[in-house]
């Protein structure tokens, strides 16, 4: 599905994926001159609107274990953006990145597919390549909670969708996937504890009454942490 990757997002979101990067982005502060890991970059969408915020003088890392991916994140942002840009070719659940060393951590659409396990694991790495003190950001498309969204969405997901995929792109079972996911991942509550229990101060955020969902939070610096326990 990484040919149509960018369009999926587009109408799986009602055209709201946009407007949620810009949301997700918008819960922490990104100053100048940082080091920003995008992780399940994709596309680099994010790319852009970080390398407006973190200057000449910042770098952004861009993740995705997808060559594909990576590829067009390349060919749409090297050399385009107002930062320096990294893509790296790696699993985001075990980079390279080195240990301490993100002063943020931020992804869009990337969760959903993931496992339990796998969810621990990404907490795991997050916890590890942020500085003490960093901040991090995800989003991911959602189930609603209220039954007046919820059954239209996800009729929209698991029957639309996939006749538009084999109209438009002659191949519907990667987009059926993606009503799969959605329902089995419901939203980011399936993953606020695994964050939790890796020692990441997490957050919700509900966006457009719970079609998207996100995680917002923290590594916390060790005066903090001794704070929180005395």
């Amino acid at each position: 599905m990484s040919a149509t990757y960018g369009t999926v997002n587009l109408i799986s979101s009602f055209g709201f994926c946009r407007r949620w990067r810009r949301q997700c982005l918008a819960q922490l502060s990104i100053p100048e001159s940082i080091t920003v890991i995008d992780l399940m970059t994709g596309m680099g969408e994010l790319c852009p609107a970080v390398g407006r915020s973190i200057g000449p003088g910042g770098k952004i890392v861009a993740v995705d274990n997808s060559p594909v991916m990576c590829r067009r994140a390349q060919e749409n942002h090297v050399g385009r953006l107002a930062c320096k840009l990294e893509v790296r070719e790696e699993d985001a659940l075990c980079s390279q990145i080195p240990d301490d060393s993100a002063d943020v951590v931020v992804s869009s659409f990337g969760l959903k597919t993931f496992s339990r396990d796998q969810t621990i694991r990404l907490a795991r790495e997050i916890h590890r390549i942020l500085k003490p003190g960093g901040t991090f950001s995800f989003i991911e498309i959602s189930v609603p909670p209220s039954r007046w969204l919820r059954i239209p969405y996800l009729l929209y997901l698991n029957k639309l969708i996939p006749l538009l995929g084999k109209l438009l792109m002659g191949n519907p079972d990667n987009y059926r996937m993606l009503g799969v996911y959605t329902i089995a991942f419901g939203d980011c509550r399936s993953a606020i504890t695994a964050f939790q229990e890796a020692g990441l101060n997490t957050s919700l955020r509900s966006y457009f009454w719970g079609c998207a969902t996100g995680l917002v939070g923290e590594k916390p610096s060790p005066s903090r942490a001794a704070t929180a326990q005395t």
